[in-house]
């Protein structure tokens, strides 16, 4: 045992405190002492495994896992509500013992500051209560994981009981939890499969929790709704995608888990305000970085195409930076509320709207412009953004750049700046996008591109995006493709 606890001395002061519950007083309760000599067994049971693996850093981080495995034992909820699919919330009604320590109630702020690593840390939970038996007295919850007798407070805990007049006998109290005192994760960790994933997370889109539901999650997905709701203020309404987004508008159908239908929202993102019916619209929170990072790239007077707009993440910003912006969308649901947004933002007259298929609009509106804009004079400084995030198919829109002007190429440093995005599978999902979009221009992009990772989509699935200035031999009719040295050097000022 000496050397089991002297294998990492910071765990010495933990393992004192349990042994000494040998000489315990009468006051402890009899409900903490086995769990403290449960918790010694259980950590002498595992020794033939540290030595077995002769690995300092697998014992240094067994506290961590031993704390975290008692807590969900003490606060967890009652195990008879395994299998639930109605939520009922009486049924997680609980009674723990939980040290108490006895204090006037007037000291109890000052005491409080000195008793941080002795007192109750959970959530939802008071650490001073009233005493049912004294009202001039407080009751301070402390960590059952750690008090046990007055011999578990250190010395300068005790010093400070001593000066206060307080006395350091610990006694038990019967705290009764409910369904408020546990988390989301608890909750339905216990109602849930054991050994099944539970839901650790949705993505929020104003009063909408969105969640993607896996398989053995639909039998409680009612009861998974309501729990997201209880627990998360602000949240009114819980839905679950029940198809991808592989339609042309790129909205999927969802099914309301529970509270109100109204897929009607607001929500803030990078200081802008957006309004849209989530159920006919695509909106991702997870992209409110990308959104703003593109942003950066921007100076006032540049202009920005956004070939899929969609409610506007990219050209309300851009309009409110003084960029010049055509923005565009097929969907016409994205296009009403485009045009809303802009009027919301206040940026309506900076933005001219499109309701046309991606293609149509680059080689209508775009390249319209562009001949008028890299016609212009040589000395004009602004650069031209053209932003396709559109990751399922927007490589595949790339083809309409060929050959797309007329007339003799314009100074390269006023060539189009693409930011393509794109969904890989590979192993090297950078090479494998460079791949991709070159295949469809004709041309190799592996020295004249850069490629940023937005996110990770699923296990072995990110979502990037590629950057590159469109080669002139590419973008105008009859050139030679040759992919100088300019392109390389107009990448690197971005």
């Amino acid at each position: 045992l000496t050397t089991f606890y002297k294998w990492d001395t910071r765990t010495q002061p933990r393992i004192t405190h349990l042994l000494k519950l040998e000489n315990c007083n009468t006051t402890v309760s009899e409900l903490l002492i086995p769990l403290a000599w449960t918790t010694v067994t259980q950590q002498l049971r595992k020794v033939p495994d540290i030595f077995f693996w002769g690995q300092r850093k697998r014992f240094s981080t067994m506290p961590e896992i031993e704390t975290s495995k008692r807590d969900s034992e003490l606060f967890s909820p009652p195990s008879d509500v395994r299998g639930m699919t109605k939520l009922d919330r009486t049924a997680f009604k609980k009674t723990v013992t939980i040290p108490v320590l006895k204090v006037r109630k007037e000291i109890v702020s000052r005491l409080m500051r000195s008793l941080k690593r002795a007192a109750l840390q959970r959530p939802g939970i008071k650490r001073v209560i009233e005493d049912p038996e004294d009202e001039e007295s407080r009751l301070i919850m402390l960590d059952p994981y750690k008090m046990f007798t007055h011999d578990s407070f250190e010395k300068a805990e005790l010093n400070i009981l001593k000066q206060l007049n307080v006395s350091p006998q610990i006694t038990k109290y019967s705290l009764e939890l409910t369904y408020e005192n546990f988390k989301s994760e608890e909750i339905l960790r216990a109602v849930l499969p054991e050994g099944q994933d539970v839901i650790s997370g949705f993505s929020r889109v104003g009063h909408i929790a969105h969640l993607n539901l896996r398989d053995h999650q639909l039998p409680f997905k009612h009861l998974i709704g309501q729990v997201m709701i209880d627990k998360n203020p602000g949240i009114t309404s819980a839905v679950n995608k029940i198809n991808n987004i592989d339609n042309t508008y790129r909205n999927f159908q969802m099914e309301v888990l529970s509270g109100e239908e109204n897929m009607m929202t607001k929500v803030r993102e990078n200081n802008y305000t957006y309004e849209f019916d989530f159920s006919k619209v695509y909106w991702n929170p997870r992209l409110s970085t990308e959104h703003c990072r593109i942003t950066e790239l921007l100076k006032p007077g540049d202009v920005l195409f956004d070939v899929f707009a969609g409610v506007g993440p990219f050209a309300v910003p851009a309009a409110k930076k003084n960029c010049t912006v055509f923005a565009n969308d097929l969907n016409p649901e994205s296009h009403k509320w485009l045009l809303h947004n802009c009027k919301l933002n206040k940026v309506d007259r900076k933005v001219k709207v499109f309701n046309l298929d991606g293609k149509d609009f680059l080689q209508g509106p775009v390249r319209e412009e562009l001949m008028q804009q890299l016609g212009l004079s040589k000395e004009r400084k602004h650069s031209v953004h053209i932003v396709m995030n559109l990751p399922a198919k927007a490589i595949e829109f790339l083809s309409a750049f060929k050959s797309l002007l007329d007339g003799q190429p314009c100074s390269s440093d006023l060539l189009p700046i693409v930011h393509c995005y794109s969904f890989s599978k590979d192993v090297n999902p950078a090479k494998d996008v460079q791949q991709q979009a070159g295949a469809v221009l004709g041309i190799s992009l592996e020295a004249c591109s850069s490629v940023h990772l937005v996110r990770n989509v699923a296990p072995n699935k990110e979502m990037l995006c590629i950057t590159f200035q469109i080669p002139a031999s590419i973008l105008y009719k009859n050139q030679t493709i040759n992919l100088g040295e300019h392109f390389l050097e107009n990448l690197m000022k971005l």
